[in-house]
């Protein structure tokens, strides 16, 4: 997230989310609240700040997932949440469904990353914000279908978190599509098996899942295979 500045939106955010842009009686200022989920406490102050200047009227703070459900049964209801996606306990769209559920409205916040934001909205986020080029921006769900980033290296594993492949973990899972042996791999990449064993390995434990076949099925979801 960039230094303290105001989000703006590159069109108004759906549901009468918070933007500037958007303009708001003195009624529904007073009424909007806001609990911010990050565990940065950095980046919390400058969410915090931007939404009272983006026409909140109480913005509470909590730094984990954990803390917002016992904030959910226990304190006064909000209106909003905004989740950070990078939550430490990857917690952060489960958390989202489990607030969604009990009527709050959601906002998660992510990486420039179209597989990331169509994670958040499959789990019921209303917008998605980005920072890009400086400036924070709302990602609605239409604009989530195509990709944000040129990478093509982020895939939403098992749990539906977004987890970033290397360029060569992304090498070796579109020679398991094409359905090549870790020896063939090895072959093609200029790799030893047991290297390739290696790199299968860390992705399976970024995706969750040890299975050859549901890499596959996932990466190809996220587009990163053929």
């Amino acid at each position: 997230m960039p230094a303290a500045r105001t989000p703006v939106a590159e069109r108004p955010a759906p549901g009468g989310l918070f933007a500037p842009t958007l303009q708001r009686s003195a009624d529904d200022q007073a009424r909007l609240s806001v609990l911010v989920v990050d565990g940065d406490q950095r980046r919390r102050e400058v969410l915090t700040r931007s939404l009272a200047e983006a026409g909140a009227g109480t913005v509470h703070e909590v730094s984990s997932a954990d803390e917002a459900r016992r904030r959910a049964r226990t304190g006064p209801p909000c209106e909003l949440a905004v989740v950070d996606l990078g939550l430490a306990e990857g917690d952060a769209l489960a958390l989202i469904a489990e607030l969604r559920a009990d009527g709050w409205r959601a906002v998660a916040v992510g990486p420039d990353d179209h597989v990331a934001a169509q994670a958040a909205f499959g789990v019921g986020a209303l917008a998605y914000l980005t920072s890009a080029s400086g400036v924070c921006r709302v990602v609605e769900p239409d604009a989530a279908a195509g990709p944000l980033t040129g990478s093509g290296t982020r895939i939403a594993a098992v749990d539906g978190a977004p987890r970033e492949l290397s360029q060569r973990e992304a090498q070796v899972l579109q020679q398991v599509a094409d359905g090549h042996s870790n020896a063939e791999i090895g072959t093609e990449l200029g790799l030893s098996a047991l290297t390739v064993k290696s790199h299968l390995s860390r992705i399976g434990r970024k995706l969750g899942t040890g299975d050859r076949a549901q890499m596959v099925a996932l990466a190809m979801r996220a587009g990163v295979v053929r």
